[in-house]
Parts: C-alpha cells; sequence; structure tokens
C-alpha cells in the first residue's frame, strides 16, 4: 500500500514538473470571439497585430502599466509605496531626530 502511494505521489510530481517547463504561450479565444496568447506568467495579448497595438497603446496611458524606474525608493516586491525622484519624500532620511 506505501509503495503504491509513494509511486503515484512520485508520477504526480514528475508530471507536475514536465508541465511546468512548458512555457510555450496557448492560443485561446475569449467571450467575444477574439483570439489571444496566454502567457505561462498570467500575462495575455491579442493574435491580431493591430488590436495588439491598440491595447498597448490604451495601457501605456496608466501608471501602474509602467515599470518601476531604478531611482525609485520604496515599494518591496509589489507592496507600498513607489517614491520617485523629485517627490518630496524622496531620500528624506530617517524621521527620527536622533539618527539625523
Amino acid at each position: 500500500m506505501k509503495i503504491a502511494i509513494a509511486a503515484g505521489l512520485a508520477l504526480a510530481l514528475a508530471s507536475g514538473f514536465a508541465g511546468a517547463q512548458d512555457r510555450t504561450p496557448v492560443e485561446a479565444t475569449t467571450a467575444a470571439g477574439e483570439k489571444v496568447l496566454l502567457h505561462p506568467n498570467g500575462r495575455w495579448e491579442y493574435v491580431d497585430a493591430q488590436k495588439r497595438a491598440e491595447a498597448q497603446k490604451t495601457a501605456e496611458q496608466y501608471p501602474e502599466n509602467r515599470t518601476r524606474p531604478v531611482d525609485a525608493q520604496g515599494c518591496l516586491l509589489g507592496f507600498g509605496r513607489c517614491i520617485m525622484p523629485g517627490d518630496k519624500d524622496y531620500n528624506r532620511g530617517s524621521l527620527n531626530p536622533n539618527r539625523r
């Protein structure tokens, strides 16, 4: 009985690792009938180049879709506030008067 459970667990782990190695995007169809590519990291994009360009142009308008500049402070692992250069709180140091 223990051997069968161990073999089943080993088979499940092996198939899980084999599936995790596949990084090719999957083509799918939305409810509206548009063809999209689903990437393994959760990102998706239209297959049609014109629709993809329009969606990218629209997405660039929103600041949350832009990447964090190298000079920004804070925002550890996507949590917290990203403080951009030029902000009044940028490089303010410690608020503790004993450490100033």
